[in-house]
């Protein structure tokens, strides 16, 4: 036996069986689209919903670590507590043990057909949802190409004197069977790929399943090892999250530990001749049981976690709240999330534009000083979300989502000016305070309508981007055109009053920058609502 080319071999397989298991999880991902947001969204107090939604995510990911990645970043961002994220954590171990039930399988034979049906869909179809099927496919058939792979490889192996040892002396010590387990998935990563690898190995005859069953909980301990490196640098909850998914595996191992011969027994009668099946039957009942067993335990774990991390997050007042890096990994839930942090740019873009107006009139200085501190926040945030669009405009999306994300950069930009204009008005308000600026009852009444007619185009805008509504964004260019008439028809107005000696040219030159700054901030809420009608 060339224990070069089984390594090379081997390594191969595991590439195209990783390669195959994200080709199918990004595709099965954009193919559900926005319902991948419902099953988050229904996420409550109740546990049970939060196991149901982490097995459906991490069915549809194909990973279980990146589920628990993903609810590490919504930990971090504040979105779910540590009691919901326990729920989601539980499930996504029952949703990984789908791709080793799927894995176990024989499919050698329509395995080209998987591909050269895949292939034929990706390449030559025009339709998004035909073309992600094709991905779905595509996927699944390179999946099991690299599971044959490993399996080729592997055959050697059962004339092997020195693997025959090997296997022996882990028959009998659970303990280092375990800490196979563990190492394997810590390195590849991935406990759906070396659980994979036990499949392979067990179609060689060389791997019985009193040998496999030790190693599988060690694959669910290893997997923990993900989400324990993503929660470095994050705060106190995140933390806690991944130590709540490390304690669910290692206690469950704990408890499993004496029920072995059982487990062993009970795959064996579901099916006595496929080692394959054993090893995906008895992955399946060790994850389900294990929920089962650890569910009304979650108040335990989460007061466990407390006490070994002690103390809560400070509230965070200053930066970005709902978008985080480890959310990248599911694209459709970071769209759902720079949506809403955007939302709140603009919101803080928003309350700039009334305090700017409210300054103005009552010539409030602790008013100006606020929306100077709004907008070092509005900048920061627009470096953060532009920041966080980049990365994922990289990442693997459907062309629906690819223009959503586009259309963000724009909206960005323009919220951005919004908070420009915003300061500027301010900066007007402190030039009429430290002059003693006083203006004509007729003036105040034309600022005061064309800031109502802004914030009536402001607001709708908003809200046809936090709705996706192409309707509202739709109404806001009538408004547009009656603020555009509106700064004309006032800065004529303005100029009959000077000619009668009504205003100086001082109240004026701040007179005509404000309608000026208005009609800006209405230019730019209407480029908000042209984005979501150009998506």
């Amino acid at each position: 036996m060339n224990l070069s080319v089984v390594i090379i071999g081997l390594l191969g397989g595991l590439g195209l069986f990783l390669y195959g298991m994200k080709l199918m999880g990004d595709g099965l991902e954009n193919f559900a689209g926005d319902n991948m947001k419902v099953f988050f969204e229904k996420i409550t107090s109740n546990p049970i919903k939060g196991v149901i939604t982490g097995a459906i995510i991490t069915a549809i990911i194909q990973s279980s670590s990146a589920t628990t990645v993903m609810v590490v970043g919504f930990v971090n961002a504040g979105l779910m507590n540590l009691y919901q994220a326990a729920g989601v954590i539980m499930g996504a171990n029952i949703g990984t043990t789908i791709t080793t039930q799927i894995i176990a399988f024989n499919m050698t034979g329509i395995i080209p057909a998987f591909i050269a049906l895949g292939a034929s869909m990706t390449l030559f179809s025009k339709k998004e949802k035909v073309k992600e099927m094709g991905n779905i496919i595509l996927g699944f058939g390179i999946l099991f190409m690299g599971m044959e792979l490993m399996k080729e490889t592997m055959a050697p192996l059962a004339q092997s004197d020195f693997f025959g040892k090997m296997i022996i002396s882990l028959k009998g010590n659970i303990a280092l069977g375990i800490l196979v387990g563990m190492i394997m998935t810590a390195v590849i990563q991935s406990s759906s790929a070396s659980t994979g690898i036990l499949v392979a190995l067990s179609a060689t005859g060389t791997l019985p399943i009193e040998v496999a069953i030790p190693i599988l909980f060690g694959n669910n301990i290893g997997t923990c090892v993900t989400a324990l490196i993503s929660s470095v640098g994050t705060q106190k909850t995140a933390k806690k999250a991944a130590l709540i998914h490390l304690f669910f595996n290692l206690m469950g191992t704990i408890i499993f530990i004496p029920f072995i011969p059982f487990l062993k027994d009970i795959v064996i009668k579901l099916d006595a001749n496929n080692v394959e099946r054993q090893i995906a039957n008895a992955h399946t009942i060790f994850n389900i049981v294990n929920t089962i067993i650890m569910i009304p335990f979650i108040n335990y774990l989460v007061i466990l976690v407390n006490k070994i991390i002690p103390g809560d997050d400070e509230i965070e007042t200053f930066g970005t709240k709902y978008i985080d890096e480890r959310l990248l990994e599911t694209p459709i839930i970071a769209i759902g999330q720079a949506t809403q942090e955007i939302v709140r740019m603009a919101e803080k873009a928003k309350e700039n534009l009334t305090l700017a107006m409210q300054s103005f009139e009552r010539s409030d200085e602790d008013l100006i000083k606020q929306v100077y501190e709004n907008e070092k926040l509005i900048n920061l945030l627009e470096n953060e979300i532009t920041i966080f669009l980049v990365k994922l405009s990289n990442k693997d999306t459907s062309e629906e989502q690819k223009n959503i994300v586009t259309s963000m950069f724009h909206v960005v930009n323009d919220i951005e000016r919004i908070g420009d204009h915003c300061k500027n008005l301010v900066d007007l308000s402190s030039e009429k305070i430290q002059k003693r600026l006083i203006f004509t009852e007729e003036g105040m009444k034309e600022l005061k309508h064309m800031y109502e007619c802004t914030m009536d185009a402001l607001t709708i805008s908003l809200s046809s981007f936090k709705e996706n509504n192409i309707q509202k964004a739709q109404n806001i260019l009538i408004i547009e055109e009656n603020i555009d008439r509106l700064e004309k028809e006032y800065r004529e107005a303005h100029i009959r009053r000077l000619n009668r000696g009504a205003c100086t040219a001082r109240e004026g030159a701040v007179f005509l920058d404000m309608i000026s700054n208005f009609e800006r901030i209405g230019d730019h809420s209407t480029n908000i609502a042209e984005s979501i009608i150009n998506r």
